[in-house]
């Protein structure tokens, strides 16, 4: 009896502690950066880059006033496993409302703003509309409605992609998507800021957070998790910082402590922001639907110069605007293949009753613009320049109309002309068969990209030298055996050329691979590859100058016989190298600012030799070994992780 009433018990407690997570407003906006940042590092400097553009825009608009009220465009991806889930157009329609009084400061809840604060609520001047026209032109309610076998999404953009039960977005150009469906973890939603990837723009909710009625669930029942998402999504940061007395990069709002939950008391006095104290009413604090109704006026000039920068196709987007019967709809999905320094292929979506297509492009730094025809979704071009940013526009031509132009759709040419014929290769079994004494190129494309190439040596060639060279970022060069076992490595620093040598009397198969050290990838700049084979025994002491630091020396270029298990390294590194002969081998470890901080003499002998350095005291970190051998120094790359 006491058994059952301890799991009643404990029951009761993870019940109590499920209803308590799902009533604490969860975003995962942040989260969701910090993914987007480590699929693409160039994620940070464009968004660095768009910060910048946004604070000379509020600079060069300080009357924070606007021509008309902008108007956006929304489409509502409602994506259900199950019936409830599969929310009633009244449910988008009371969030679509919410939407529109909470930019326009027309909330009833206003009035409940604490008047020291009243002075900074904004009209954002700033509402949506469900599209009327659909990417192809043709009329739509502003609503998709997905069936997926999927019964739960996550901040990983699934619930954005059809192949991962998800639904694609509509050109985030001319609409913002918002996807609806059950979400995990106690996750209420999560935006992309301006300057990610355009197939997966817009916002996400959770459906029991979205509108005021249908399955809409308190303290989330009003609209008020879609308000703080399409904030993020126009650019707004959670008002703490998401630090400690952070900053949100905008003016009037009060610095506080951190985000507050449920409905404070006014005032909360936090980081020295008394009287006053927090602005937990905001929008983008994370107390409850029923306790935030205001944007600041701060607020309001950040997103209009999102608007108008980042987001300003949306201004001239014809998603609200119904389509006239007989209309030629304008085309989209627009995007660029096959691009080289020099050509490019131009794509996009076929228009209803279209019989041919205008199509003018030319580089985004230009006022000029190349005009095509087409009279199929897609053009080849040529005659552009390497290196460079370009944009393109398609309008649409049937029986009796034309469309407008579309939004501009931009691709850049690669710096160099390189292209990679091995692909895909990225494991062993999958490995490209090359020919010896050839000369190949490829690219590290991706930061989980490995290419593996197979060669075959044969009686009376059986000297094999292979050297990795022209080397964009620092790239390694493995060799293995036909039964996939490491016999050389070759990790140099930078962008030095890797060189393995094996000199054997015996023909044989072997693989290579070819790796970016940490990650590192190029998509634009070649590698050299080339398998040298000879009867000539290939000798292991060309020398080339090597500084790195404080060291000056000599070192091997690379011979195959030196490696160094495991690498990375915790306690102790062992070291494996060939010795011509008899003879003592001196043995260093040394920091990257020339430092030795280990040395060791060993009593080698003729052949392979193996010996071990103690790495338990270093801090994590990249380190040198150095191998002396009859006046040749060997040098290695390795890293110690504890």
């Amino acid at each position: 009896m006491r058994k059952i009433q301890l799991l009643m018990l404990m029951a009761a407690i993870t019940l109590s502690g499920s209803v308590q997570a799902q009533n604490i407003r969860n975003c995962g906006t942040m989260q969701h950066l910090h993914e987007m940042e480590q699929r693409d590092p160039s994620t940070a400097q464009r968004m660095q880059v768009i910060e910048r553009e946004t604070n000379q825009w509020i600079s060069s608009n300080s009357a924070n006033k606007v021509a008309a009220v902008v108007t956006i465009p929304v489409v509502i991806h409602v994506v259900y496993n199950t019936a409830s889930q599969n929310i009633s157009d009244a449910q988008v329609n009371s969030q679509m409302t919410i939407l529109n009084n909470d930019f326009r400061k027309l909330n009833s809840d206003i009035s409940l703003l604490p008047s020291v604060f009243a002075g900074l609520a904004a009209d954002c001047e700033i509402q949506f509309c469900l599209a009327q026209r659909d990417p192809s032109g043709n009329p739509t309610t502003g609503i998709v409605r997905k069936s997926t076998t999927t019964t739960s999404f996550s901040s990983n953009d699934n619930i954005k992609r059809s192949a991962n039960g998800g639904s694609d977005a509509w050109p985030a150009g001319n609409y913002l998507n918002i996807w609806v469906g059950n979400l995990s973890g106690g996750l209420l939603g999560y935006a992309q800021f301006p300057g990610g990837t355009a197939s997966t723009d817009g916002v996400v909710i959770l459906n029991s957070a979205f509108g005021n009625t249908g399955t809409a669930a308190a303290p989330f029942n009003k609209g008020r998790t879609a308000t703080h998402e399409v904030g993020h999504w126009l650019n707004l940061r959670h008002i703490w910082g998401d630090a400690s007395c952070g900053s949100d990069l905008v003016t009037d709002t009060p610095t506080q402590q951190t985000s507050n939950y449920g409905c404070p008391s006014f005032p909360k006095v936090t980081c020295s922001n008394g009287p006053n104290g927090d602005l937990h009413m905001n929008y983008m604090d994370y107390t409850d639907d029923a306790c935030m109704y205001m944007f600041t006026t701060g607020q309001k000039t950040r997103m209009l110069a999102s608007l108008n920068t980042t987001r300003a196709s949306l201004l001239t987007s014809q998603g609200c605007v119904p389509p006239v019967a007989g209309s030629c709809g304008v085309p989209a999905s627009l995007s660029a293949s096959a691009v080289t320094t020099s050509t490019a292929t131009l794509n996009w979506g076929a228009v209803s009753g279209a019989t041919s297509y205008n199509v003018q492009h030319k580089a985004t730094s230009s006022a000029t613009w190349i005009a095509g025809t087409s009279t199929v979704t897609s053009r080849a071009i040529s005659g552009l320049t390497a290196g460079t940013s370009y944009e393109f526009q398609v309008k649409a031509n049937c029986a009796t109309s034309s469309s407008a132009f579309s939004a501009s759709s931009t691709f850049s040419t690669p710096a160099t002309s390189c292209t990679d014929i091995y692909e895909s290769n990225g494991s062993r079994t999958a490995a490209k068969t090359i020919s010896v004494n050839a000369n190949i190129t490829a690219t590290i494309g991706t930061s989980t990209d490995n290419d593996w190439f197979k060669f075959t040596t044969v009686a009376g060639a059986t000297n094999i030298k292979v050297v990795l060279s022209q080397l964009p970022l620092d790239y390694d060069l493995t060799l293995y055996n036909s039964a996939g076992t490491q016999l050389a490595i070759s990790q140099l620093g930078g962008t030095s050329t890797e060189t393995i040598i094996r000199n054997t009397t015996s023909a044989a198969t072997y693989y290579v691979k070819v790796k970016g050290f940490s990650g590192v990838f190029s998509t634009t700049s070649c590698y050299n590859l080339i398998v040298n084979a000879s009867s000539s025994t290939f000798r292991s002491s060309e020398l080339t100058e090597y500084t790195e630091g404080n060291i000056n020396a000599q070192k091997l270029n690379n011979s195959s016989e030196l490696i160094l298990y495991p690498n990375p390294a915790q306690d102790l590194i062992q070291v494996n190298f060939f010795n011509e002969e008899n003879s003592i081998v001196e043995i260093s470890m040394i920091d990257l600012l020339g430092k030795v901080i280990e040395s060791k003499s060993v009593d080698a002998t003729e052949g392979f030799n193996t010996t071990e350095m103690n790495t338990s005291s270093l801090q994590n970190g990249i380190y040198l070994l150095r191998v002396v051998q009859d006046g040749d120094v060997q040098i290695r790359k390795f890293i110690v992780k504890h």
